[in-house]
């Protein structure tokens, strides 16, 4: 029977890398645009250097993300390789593990030891990248999908910036917060 919900954790790595990228863009591209500002710069050098800003720190937080997960994957990659050995060269130990991990979960040892029998004539590999190292596919590492999510939420407030009359509101914003957060 098809699974019918629709589950969140299945965008959990780009969600994760949007959130991040959205957070310091916005503190960051502010901070710039606060610390022109206060050195008296004209609203074009304002402009100016919040736009650099959002176009540097965007591409500087997808190179960042896509080595991150690329790492993650190269990790990810590793594990399954030594696994894939570990099956291959001593599959009663690789049984033994599998039971364990079932008994740790509350199955008694004979059932423990069937479930691992019965996964492991399957698919033993993806039975051990899921309940040993905790690999599954809903949670696989795609570094491309996290540096775009990371370099497009990075620069969402980039269409503001095209208009002027969005400078003066966010500096006061941006002052408030200031006199606000250092007041206490």
């Amino acid at each position: 029977m098809p699974h019918l919900e629709s589950h969140t954790v299945r965008r959990i790595g780009w969600l994760r890398a949007a959130v991040l990228g959205a957070n310091d863009g916005i503190v960051s591209t502010a901070s710039l645009i606060v610390g022109v500002a206060a050195a008296g710069a004209s609203s074009t050098s304002i402009m100016t250097a919040g736009v650099a800003g959002l176009v540097a720190g965007a591409m500087a937080m997808a190179a960042g993300e896509y080595v991150s997960v690329s790492s993650q994957a190269d990790t990810e990659r590793a594990d399954l390789a030594r696994e894939r050995m570990e099956l291959a060269t001593n599959p009663e130990q690789e049984h033994r593990e599998m039971t364990a991990i079932y008994v740790a979960r509350g199955l008694d040892v004979e059932l423990a030891s069937k479930v691992a029998t019965q996964l492991m004539a399957h698919d033993a590999l993806s039975a051990h990248r899921r309940d040993e190292l905790g690999i599954s596919d809903t949670m696989t590492t795609r570094p491309v999908q996290a540096a775009l999510a990371s370099a497009i939420t990075f620069s969402v407030v980039l269409p503001y910036l095209s208009s002027s009359s969005c400078w003066y509101p966010l500096l006061h914003l941006c002052g408030l917060f200031l006199e606000v957060h250092f007041s206490f």
